[in-house]
């Protein structure tokens, strides 16, 4: 997520310290973060976290767009396997998922919305997605039979139960099982 146009360097600087700040406070503590702890952390006054975020769950809803936009760009593109890039950006989803369990439930505390809070980010990872599945299918590397509304009840599964899976080994092998089963051939 971009700082808004027209601030000035500094006002950046501390906006970003602040995100910075607000993502480990509240992937640490939960929806029970204090917004002084953010502002300890970031090294800022409360009024500098109140000026660029007027509420919790305004700060909360952009450390949300901020990761999303960032899993965006670290999507893969034009792997030589698309394949293979279809499994690793899916396998980082899941493993944000995992990692991030605290954001879930600060969510679910705060009652925020990811859809109604980034549509344009949430669907930019589904069109990804779509364009990973289409090129493995072009390729033949994924069932044909298989299309993005599958694959995304897929994803939400293997996502939440990644949130309650601490053994990172559980996970790769219940991911390996789920992408032998989208293999084409299969």
């Amino acid at each position: 997520m971009t700082a808004p146009r027209g601030l000035r360097a500094d006002a950046r600087r501390n906006r970003e310290r602040v995100l910075e700040a607000a993502e480990s406070v509240f992937g640490e503590q939960g929806a029970s973060a204090s917004t002084e702890e953010v502002a300890r952390r970031a090294g800022v006054g409360i009024g500098t976290v109140f000026r660029h975020f007027p509420t919790k769950e305004a700060l909360y809803e952009a450390i949300v767009v901020r990761r999303l936009t960032r899993l965006v760009a670290e999507a893969p593109a034009g792997s030589d396997d698309p394949r293979v890039a279809f499994e690793a950006f899916f396998t980082r989803l899941v493993e944000e998922a995992a990692a991030k369990k605290a954001f879930a439930d600060t969510m679910a505390v705060l009652s925020l919305d990811v859809k109604a809070t980034a549509p344009a980010v949430g669907e930019e990872i589904r069109r990804m997605i779509g364009a990973l599945l289409e090129a493995a299918q072009t390729a033949g590397a994924l069932r044909e039979d298989v299309a993005l509304p599958e694959i995304m009840v897929l994803l939400a599964g293997a996502c939440l139960a990644a949130e309650h899976t601490p053994d990172p080994a559980l996970r790769k092998k219940s991911l390996a099982l789920l992408f032998d089963g989208l293999r084409a051939g299969q």
